[in-house]
This record gives structure tokens, sequence and C-alpha cells, in this order.
């Protein structure tokens, strides 16, 4: 080794230490919330023994990584020259020196991902490893090489340099022995080498302010609109409860995992007495984040997801296998801690057609700008006289085009026969039950688009529209639905991390029905709540709005306060029945 190259060395060290010091370090700033992907949306009854059972208890989203997140990342190689440093090229006025320092004396080669960030800060603690690994290889060549190798002059740097960093270096071999102490005691006493646990806990305070439906016929006594108000809301009072979601993301191997999802909580804001004002507004009113397994915990997914290669990726499982969780969504705001406070405003109702839990499900990413979702998903897998492929399925497809980098565009499929769930779409939204004809068996076509449009970094535009056509297989007639919203996002209002958002659009609304047995009209749930009978053809007459509003504010990095209202309009789809508001107060703790 000749003196050149050691003053090289040297030259590139001081070339190094300059540029990365003299940057200006910006504040840290909180990390942006974990983004927690939707899943299981099954209904309770889904897990009870019988089909009959359909207590109305929900799951909300648990957290879970979509297929996206499950790609596998290979370690960077035994890094030997500069010129596997991605961000460095042979034009740049430091190539020479940084090629030395690599090939020649093995020091400051970069971080472990390819890259160099010659234009990035560098703390003294920095640059003091990084100092010291030069340091040790010198040595070593001095020892190896004959005595008068170096010039009085070198050895007078390398002192100064020493002296510079004496108090940096020390404290380097202080932190080195500390993580040693801590990487040791996390061995000895970690959960799982592969298992990680994460998910949310919710709590809800809510209330409905006062107001009454117009149901029965006070001149007959009998079911029907008569244009007066007269069944009072019972659930006008201020409640509280919580709803906690854990996942265990087990990985056995790149691109491998199996997740299991569990779920308990005890809020439940349905009206079942009396039964008449239940029956016109439960599904008008549902909150986003409500879940009653009266704390019982419950397996919310159970599924093995495997990257099968770099663009498709196959999920299958007895839970938590359902479009809600395979179609991936334009919508970043569709969990239960951080989107809206309503069901309704999370997504789409006719994506949660059927109240599916078991199947089999891909998700294919054919061109940069064109992704492909399906899944066949069944209610009730568990029944022995159901069956995985019995006549309570549903089967989806979804096409998610990105044209922009700004937009995102949805468009989906889904067909599914409701078997032992009769007459209901079990999308517990709006009009999700059809037909009223006993042991009826539907099967139901929905389609479907959700776009989102994001304006610039603090507006962004969304919305969606569905329609649903739902015909007798073991009768004669059909029922039409149709749904809509708008929305306006704002994200980083008032702070980075904070959420506003606006919501408005109309609930799942039967516009169309001509149920009937032998050509006899009966089974139109239209005619029954405005004349006290299902035998008269027609939709409804009304039309209810959803009006929501809600700010996200992020008190810290894991936990959330959301205040947030929502007024529905017409509700029933009723214009005799009071506008019922909700204000509600969200809390979310998440790791």
């Amino acid at each position: 080794m000749t003196r050149p190259n050691l003053v090289s060395l040297f030259r590139a060290l001081s070339l190094s230490s300059t540029a990365f010091i003299a940057s200006t370090t910006a504040a840290q700033a909180l990390p942006e919330l974990p983004e927690l992907p939707a899943a299981s949306t099954t209904a309770a009854e889904l897990g009870s023994s019988t089909v009959s059972d359909r207590d109305l208890s929900q799951f909300t989203p648990t957290p879970q990584p979509t297929f996206g997140d499950l790609s596998s990342t290979a370690p960077m190689g035994q890094l030997t020259g500069v010129n596997q440093l991605s961000d460095v090229q042979p034009s740049d006025w430091a190539y020479a020196a940084l090629s030395d320092l690599i090939s020649r004396y093995d020091c400051l080669k970069g971080y472990p991902n390819g890259t160099f960030r010659g234009n990035t800060a560098l703390s003294r603690y920095e640059f003091a490893a990084g100092l010291n690994a030069c340091l040790q290889t010198m040595e070593r060549l001095l020892a190896e090489t004959a005595a008068n190798f170096a010039t009085q002059e070198d050895f007078e740097i390398l002192r100064r340099l020493s002296q510079e960093f004496e108090a940096e270096l020390a404290q380097l071999g202080t932190q080195v022995d500390n993580l040693e102490s801590r990487t040791q005691f996390l061995e000895d006493n970690q959960f799982s080498t592969t298992t990680k646990l994460y998910g949310q806990v919710v709590m809800g305070l809510q209330g409905r302010f006062g107001n009454s439906v117009d149901y029965r016929n006070n001149t007959t006594g009998a079911i029907g609109s008569d244009g007066r108000t007269d069944t009072a809301d019972p659930n006008d009072e201020i409640s509280l409860g919580y709803n906690a979601q854990f996942t265990f993301l087990t990985q056995f191997a790149p691109g491998s995992y199996l997740l299991t999802g569990m779920q308990a909580g005890n809020l439940n804001t349905s009206v079942t007495e009396p039964a008449d004002y239940g029956l016109v507004n439960n599904n008008f009113t549902r909150l986003g984040y409500e879940s009653d397994t009266e704390n019982s915990v419950l397996f919310s997914d159970v599924n093995y997801r495997q990257r099968i290669s770099d663009n498709l990726a196959v999920i299958v499982g007895p839970a938590g296998v359902n479009a809600v969780n395979v179609f991936r969504g334009p919508s970043r705001v569709e969990s239960a801690g951080f989107g809206p406070i309503s069901r309704f405003a999370q997504r789409n109702p006719i994506i949660q057609l059927g109240g599916t839990s078991a199947g089999i499900g891909f998700d294919w990413q054919a061109t940069p700008i064109l992704s492909l979702q399906g899944v066949y998903s069944a209610a009730f897998a568990n029944v022995a006289s159901q069956g995985l492929l019995g006549k309570s399925y549903t089967l989806g497809l979804q096409a998610l085009v990105t044209p922009t980098r700004n937009t995102d565009i949805a468009l989906y499929f889904l067909n599914g026969q409701s078997g032992a769930s009769q007459g209901f779409l079990n999308t517990f939204v709006g009009d999700e039950q059809v037909s009223s004809i006993n042991g009826v068996d539907l099967e139901t076509n929905a389609f479907g688009i959700t776009a989102n449009w994001a304006v610039n970094d603090a507006i962004t535009l969304g919305g969606w529209v569905g329609w649903t056509t739902s015909h007798q297989l073991n009768f004669d007639g059909s029922a039409q639905t149709n749904n809509w919203m708008i929305s306006a996002q704002f994200p980083d209002l008032l702070g980075e991390g904070n959420l506003g958002a606006i919501f408005f659009g109309v609930p799942p609304r039967i516009t169309e029905s001509n149920m009937n047995i032998n050509g006899q009209p009966l089974g139109n749930i239209p005619s029954f709540f405005t004349r006290g009978s299902t035998a008269f053809n027609g939709g409804r007459s009304d039309t209810a709005y959803h009006l929501e509003a809600f700010y996200r504010w992020r008190l810290s990095e894991h936990i959330t306060i959301t205040p947030g209202m929502m007024v529905v309009f017409n509700p029933g789809h009723n214009d005799s029945n009071d506008p019922v508001a909700i204000a509600a107060l969200r809390t979310t703790f998440s790791f």
C-alpha cells in the first residue's frame, strides 16, 4: 500500500463526513397511521351451529395485511464494489473515493438495501462507526506491512482523528454492549420467531337523539303507514361499548402466511323491542365499529395466504375469506377503528353480499395499472347439511384500475345464492331483505363501481354506485335495489395523520319488486310497510338519505380520537319517519 493510497482514504473520509454533517437534519415526524386493510365482516350468526339463527350481532373489519403487503424481500448480498450501489453513478464527484473505500478498505459501504444516500445527513455516532471500521482495516494492513510503510504525517492524521472521535467511539462501544444484552434478552423471551401480533381496541361512546317512526295504521290497527309517527325510538340513551380485534400473522417462508384473527365486543345498537321500530330502522343506523359477541372471543379470520409468483397470490381458509377481504379497496378508510362512523359509509354494501366466510380467492397484478381479484365463499361451510358447495355462496370478481397516480377505479360483479338465509341479502345495510316468502331461495347478481380521485395532497373525492337484482329460484318474481355514495376526504387536516371527511348517499333501496307465488303477488317488502300487505307489486315510494361527517384526530402514534355525527333522513325509505341523528366519539388504540 503506497502513501498516495493512504492519503486518498483520508480524503474520501473527509469528503464523506463533510457532506453528511453539513446536511440539515429534518425534525422527526410521527410515522403514518397503520394501514389496516379490511377483513371479516361476517355476521356472528354464521358461526352458529344452526342455519336458522339470524342474530344480527356483527363482525367489523379485523386489521390484516393486504396481498400487496405480503411480498418477500431478500437481503442484499455481500457488497464488493461501488457499482452495486444503486444511487451512485460513475459521473458522481466522489465515485473514485467511494470505490477505494469499498474495494481497498472495506468500509463506508452503504446501507443493506444497496443505497449509499450521499445527500442524507449523518450523525457523529454513525460517522464514528464508519471511521472505526476503516481504522480497524488500516491497523490490520499496517501490521502486515513493513514498518516504514506509512509516514509520520499519516500517523499524525490518524492520531488527530482518533482524538477527535474518542468520546463517540467509547460511547459506541457501550451502545454495542447494551444492544447485545437486549438482543439476548429478546431471544430468550420472545413469543415466536415467526409470528407477529397486532390489532386494535375500539371504544365507542354514542347516542341517538329522540325520534319516532310511522309503522302501524292507528285507525285499523294493522301494519302499514298512515302518515303519523306512532312508535318512539327506545334506544335514545348514551351507551359505551368496545370492539377488540387481535391478529396473529405467522410466516412460514417468504410469501407464505397463516392469518389468525380473533374478536370480542359488547356493543349493539339494534332495537329488538318494540320490533316495529327495529324493522324500520336497524339497518339504517348501524355503526361501523359495533360488534356484540357478548364478551366472548370468536375467531373472525383463519386463512392461509401464499404468493405463487411476483404477480399472483392466493388465499384459502374456513374463516375470513370473502369479497371484503379479497377485493382491493380503492378507499383507504374502511377500517372500523379509523374509517367512517357508520357501517354504510365504509364501503359499497353489495361487496358484503351473502355474509360469507369460508372459501378461496386470488389476487393477480395483470399489468402495472390493472389487477384482478376473484373469490368463491360459502356462508355455511361448517354446517354439514349446507357445506362449502351448498346453496349459500357468493362468487365475485373485481378489476381494479389505476389509470393515473391519483386515480383508482374498481369494477366488480358478484353472484350469490341465499339458500338457508332465505329472502335476505345479508349485507345488513338498508333494504337487505327483498322477499318475505317463507322458504324462498334467492339468486342475486350485483354490479358496482367505486372510484377515488386525489385532487391534491389535501383533498380526495370518491364515491360508488351499487345495483342488485334478485329472483326467486323456487317461486316466481324478482326485486331490484340500488345505492350510491359520494364523499370528500381531507387527509392531514390540521395536522399530520389526521383526517376529516363528509359522506352523503342513499342506502340500498328496493326500486322494483314483483315477487309472487303461482302468479299471485306475495312477499313484496315495500307494500308491507306502506299498506300492511306483501301482496302488491312495486318499489319504495320514498327515499332515505344518509349524511355523515367525522374528524379523526391523531393523539399519538397509537391512539386516535374520532368525533362524528350522522343523520338519516326518511329512515326506512319512508318520509313519514322522523330523521335519526346519531353522535359518536370513537377512541382507537392500535398496536
